[in-house]
């Protein structure tokens, strides 16, 4: 070796870089080499939307329900009544009854409506009269809406209020007897026609229950007759 390669180390460096690479080469000759080979898609072999809704593994959605699977021929404790109709006697009407909430809510409803339009048509007769002919045709029309807003309105929430009273009276007075007869329709309405005048003082309350008495009896005659 000579004084220059001495001093500045030039030998060693080289001999370092070479041992570091004789000590690599092993290395890299020792790791183990991997291949990755990708296989060719094939689209036939690929599942789609349908394929994974028709599958049998999804469940039914009609067992969901909570009655899924009984059978109610079976069921001695489970009675669908509703839409039996009233075995009461003397219970079948113009239309078919289930019981006392059918009659109230039929009852009080043609009455509203019928009295209602009684009193619509006496409204505008007395406001096409009240009018003089030579009236403007605003003033003719101001005066027949004016009498039908008032005297139909009073008419017909006057009747239902006597018709809903007396259907529910005479299904307490028919639940207690056992049977529906002209004696409870004509109790009934004399009872809720005295009633709806009760504040009026005796006479007036006598006057009211007796025309509404009058009343049940045509209307259990025309049931007879009609129906």
């Amino acid at each position: 070796m000579s004084l220059w390669g001495t001093l500045t180390g030039k030998k060693t460096s080289s001999t370092s870089s070479a041992a570091s690479s004789s000590s690599s080469a092993p290395s890299q000759d020792n790791a183990p080499t991997t291949s990755f080979q990708s296989t060719p898609f094939d689209p036939t072999t690929a599942q789609d939307v349908s394929s994974f809704l028709g599958n049998t593994s999804l469940p039914d959605p009609s067992q969901l329900h909570p009655l899924a699977g009984l059978n109610q021929q079976t069921l001695d404790y489970l009675s669908l009544d509703e839409s039996a109709l009233s075995d009461l006697p003397g219970s079948r009407s113009a239309l078919p009854s289930r019981g006392w909430s059918d009659d109230l809510q039929y009852g009080t409803g043609v009455t509203y409506l019928s009295a209602l339009t009684l009193g619509g048509g006496y409204g505008m007769i007395e406001g096409l009269r009240r009018t003089p002919a030579s009236a403007p045709p605003k003033i003719r029309l101001n005066s027949v809406l004016n009498s039908i807003t008032r005297r139909g309105p009073f008419l017909g929430n006057s009747a239902g209020i006597i018709a809903m009273v007396y259907n529910g009276i005479n299904s307490t007075i028919g639940y207690y007897r056992g049977k529906h007869d002209s004696a409870n329709s004509v109790v009934a309405g004399a009872l809720s026609g005295m009633l709806f005048k009760s504040t009026r003082g005796l006479r007036p309350m006598m006057i009211s229950g007796g025309l509404v008495a009058g009343a049940a009896a045509v209307w259990t005659v025309m049931r007879k007759t009609l129906f």
